[in-house]
């Protein structure tokens, strides 16, 4: 219990950072290095993200369901991974780069566009991970509700 509530706190901070630095700051697409867990890569994906994470602890919380806050976070990543290989997919043959590559941490290993690639490697592997854990989450949490 205790980890979901500070997950909670910590992603009601984290949507309250993010709003701050979206509406005073107006850098929604500024990256966000301390907030990538949550799936929020830049400060308007915290907006949301930490409003969705405080929601979903709150409820699993109320629910008293740790498989169902796992479960959630599997399912979540299976939906940011895909999103986020499909958008590194188009960003490499885009001719609009809205991602200088030496922004990324990468590029110090990747030293040209290779890094949109390597983005998008990384987010397949997340995929397939998350998906084998939604499958077993779900079977555990299947096998709890009988």
């Amino acid at each position: 219990k205790l980890v979901i509530l500070l997950w909670g706190i910590i992603t009601f901070l984290m949507s309250a950072k993010g709003l701050r630095e979206c509406k005073n700051k107006k850098n929604a697409f500024g990256l966000t290095p301390y907030f990538t867990l949550f799936g929020a890569f830049v400060w308007g994906d915290a907006v949301i993200f930490g409003i969705f994470w405080t929601l979903v602890s709150v409820i699993t919380l109320l629910l008293n369901d740790w498989i169902l806050f796992l479960l959630t976070f599997s399912i979540f990543w299976v939906v940011r991974s895909l999103g986020e290989t499909i958008y590194w997919f188009n960003q490499q043959f885009s001719p609009i780069k809205r991602n200088p590559p030496e922004n990324y941490w990468f590029y110090k290993y990747f030293h040209n566009d290779s890094v949109w690639f390597i983005h998008q490697i990384i987010s397949q592997c997340i995929t397939v991970i998350s998906v084998i854990f939604t499958i077993y989450l779900a079977k555990l949490w299947l096998i709890q509700l009988n």
